[in-house]
């Protein structure tokens, strides 16, 4: 049987996913990225799988349920978490890639299947059937009106990225190497006493912020909250949050500094670090003037300053199905930060889901659902089926998967129980041939 070539409609962690998971079972796709026709604000490179804010996909432990999303597109067979593993970077207990290496090897692996044909121009309108739209948090004009046509308004918040600044360019008489708990030494650490917390916390709070044009007031989703924002909540929220010290003796004093900053490497060389949990929206300038001021940084050498930017996410729940196909017009799939998944590894996990229900939809097979008792599932019942008044993006958690029939009181031993319920259901799942 001749099936129709799939349309997936950017070349991002959602979209890259959606087009393997149909290509490995046998489906031809035109996958569609505009760069390097065009760009939006946030992104610089040409390939595939471009990280634009942070390069950690988080924690990797089992007992947190991002750790179990990962294990579960593992298993999978997802190209991104292949992808990631292949090019991680070291960063104590979360799983960090080189963010160049990573876009370079999935785009290597997606060029190279025969079935694969890529278009480099902007679509403006969603495609017919049948069809994946993963054009991420960043769509917008006649696209993004397409979108509304078919789903209503689409809601919206700002997000904003951290500075990037060179290693040799850092002070190390000041910075330390050490993860907390004196697991490692993945991390690079720049410590502060009580005064220099202080006045830094000054002037970052008074500092000039770039404009944003669309609106005086944004609404920004509180996991990528600028630090300026966070510091204005009060001055001691810095210490209390990315800021804290705990776990971290610095060697030149023997004790625990008033607060930390630290610093993630970024490429696979160790060349690169970028400043945990420094968002921003200062402006140029006032990144250099301000983050100078951090211990160990008074010379740093910025190759990419932060930055802000509004996404666009849909108003999902009613809308999508939980394997995120439009119920208004069926064989329609959106994947990715546009349907209301909120992260990389969620992101990936939303193409996963489409792609291969896509794959069962054209092939004439019942589809296979992941319930709410898995991660990946879990995900899909949050877009589709939230019934609050507050839609918003969401990363993965515990709390949007199904309980356990039996109580348990340990919040560790309750993690590991989810997560093994979790995996038995997938591993039973490739044990069907879904996988």
């Amino acid at each position: 049987m001749a099936y129709p070539v799939v349309k997936v409609i950017g070349a991002g962690l959602a979209g890259s996913e959606a087009a393997w998971q149909l290509l490995k079972r046998g489906f031809s796709v035109e996958l569609f990225e505009m760069k390097p026709v065009r760009r939006s604000p946030a992104h610089k490179l040409d390939s595939f799988c471009e990280l634009v804010c942070s390069n950690s996909l988080r924690s990797d432990s089992m007992e947190n349920a991002v750790g179990l999303l990962k294990e579960e597109l593992r298993r999978m067979d997802s190209l991104v978490m292949r992808c990631a593993d292949e090019t991680r970077v070291p960063a104590g207990g979360a799983l960090a890639v080189d963010r160049d290496g990573f876009s370079k090897l999935v785009t290597e692996r997606l060029m190279a299947h025969p079935n694969l044909t890529v278009t480099h121009e902007e679509v403006v309108r969603v495609p017919e059937t049948p069809c994946i739209v993963a054009t991420g948090p960043l769509t917008d004009g006649a696209l993004m009106e397409s979108i509304e046509e078919l789903t209503g308004t689409a809601l919206h918040f700002h997000d904003a990225a951290a500075p990037i600044v060179t290693a040799e360019s850092l002070d190390m008489s000041r910075v330390f190497a050490s993860s907390r708990y004196e697991r490692g030494s993945d991390y690079l650490n720049c410590p502060m006493n009580a005064e220099e917390y202080y006045a830094f916390v000054r002037e970052l709070v008074n500092a000039k912020t770039a404009p944003l044009h669309e609106f005086e007031t944004p609404k920004v989703f509180e996991g990528c909250m600028p630090v300026e924002a966070m510091a204005k909540r009060g001055e001691k929220t810095l210490a209390f949050g990315p800021l804290k010290p705990v776990g971290l003796i610095d060697p030149n004093t023997g004790r625990m500094p008033y607060a930390v900053v630290q610093l993630r490497q970024d490429n696979a060389e160790g060349t690169l670090y970028n400043l945990v949990g420094f968002q921003t929206n200062l402006t140029f300038p006032e990144q250099r003037r301000v983050f100078g001021m951090i211990p160990g940084l008074q010379n740093a050498e910025f190759v990419r300053y932060g930055v802000m930017h509004r996404n666009s996410y849909m108003d999902s729940p009613g809308k999508l199905s939980p394997r995120f196909e439009l119920k208004k017009r069926p064989g329609a799939f959106f994947a990715g930060q546009i349907t209301g998944v909120e992260g990389y590894v969620e992101s990936a996990a939303s193409g996963l889901s489409a792609g291969i229900a896509m794959a069962e939809r054209l092939s004439g097979k019942e589809p296979v659902s992941f319930t709410a008792k898995t991660a990946t599932g879990a995900l899909g019942e949050y877009v589709s089926g939230y019934n609050g008044s507050d839609f918003q993006p969401m990363n993965v958690t515990f709390g949007i998967m199904e309980p356990l029939e039996t109580r348990i009181r340990s919040k560790r031993e309750r993690a590991q129980a989810i997560s093994k319920r979790a995996l038995a259901m997938i591993d039973s799942m490739k044990e069907q041939g879904v996988f």
